[in-house]
């Protein structure tokens, strides 16, 4: 079955979540744990953890569906040494609180390395960092999201996710979420079936499809290996329809949770709907 939903807001509470993912008939969703673009942020209380839980059962969606993502702030390669570490902590403490919800996934980008390291030293750092959350958490995988390649930003080409899982001490603890709108910006070709059978033709034989935990569905705005990072809704963007078709109509793509990041969020039950209807013909 194909596991659809959205980034939706957790304004009030985390245990608000579940409940936004139910109303636009949703069977998967991410959220942020915490405010994404702050440092600090107030520990969970036993009321929010419990009352996430709860909500979560009775939306019918399960833990493993569920696709979080960590603060914006966090660059688990940054040069600075003293910044590396507050980038750490932060990290770590995602995975704390993704354990305290009974969550399974922490998705997050790579990060960058400001032109002041080598990219290989940077994707080193990267898997150092996630090494180091992995031996402070238990039973939540790090999720590491493919970019579109923006300025010094790691992780657009698939090269570099698998030289970051290469330096993964458990790998039973790491994958990875493909972004359509971030991979057509990175130079894959998603416009059309055979573009996608040979993106995820090299996406196996580099990474390997094993490691695919999650995905974010977006159309993008800007062109075909133009390494920028901007969202569409689907069908209004560049890429059209063919890879939402190829992905739905795909059993690989199936019991991950397929996120919708696009920039309407009014229209995202009409979204998740298409897509259901698209995964519901393929399987007839």
């Amino acid at each position: 079955m194909k596991r659809i939903g959205a980034h939706v807001s957790a304004a009030g509470g985390v245990e608000q979540a579940p409940l936004n993912a139910q109303q636009i008939g949703a069977n998967a969703f991410a959220l942020f744990t915490k405010n994404q673009r702050q440092w600090q942020a107030k520990p969970l209380s036993e009321a929010s953890i419990t009352a996430f839980r709860d909500n979560l059962a009775a939306s019918g969606i399960e833990s493993r569906h569920v696709l979080p993502h960590d603060s914006y702030l966090i660059n688990l390669c940054h040069p600075d040494a003293e910044a590396l570490e507050k980038s750490r902590r932060a990290f770590v403490e995602e995975f704390s609180r993704c354990q305290q919800l009974g969550l399974e996934l922490l998705n997050f980008h790579p990060g960058s390395h400001l032109q002041r390291i080598p990219e290989e030293q940077a994707l080193r750092r990267v898997a150092e960092s996630i090494n180091l959350a992995l031996e402070q958490s238990e039973g939540v995988t790090a999720v590491i999201e493919n970019t579109a390649g923006q300025g010094s930003n790691l992780g657009w080409r698939f090269e570099q996710l698998a030289a970051i899982i290469d330096g993964v001490e458990d790998r039973t603890r790491v994958g990875v979420c493909f972004d359509t709108c971030h991979a057509f910006a990175a130079g894959y070709d998603l416009s059309s079936r055979e573009g996608c059978e040979a993106t995820f033709a090299a996406f196996e034989e580099i990474v390997g499809l094993r490691y695919l935990r999650g995905m974010h569905l977006n159309d993008s705005k800007k062109g075909l290996g133009s390494r920028v990072d901007r969202h569409h809704s689907l069908g209004q963007g560049m890429l059209g329809w063919a890879v939402f078709h190829y992905l739905m109509s795909d059993p690989r793509f199936d019991e991950i949770p397929l996120i919708l990041e696009t920039i309407d969020p009014d229209l995202w039950p009409e979204e998740i709907t298409t897509l259901r209807r698209l995964a519901e013909r393929a399987a007839d």
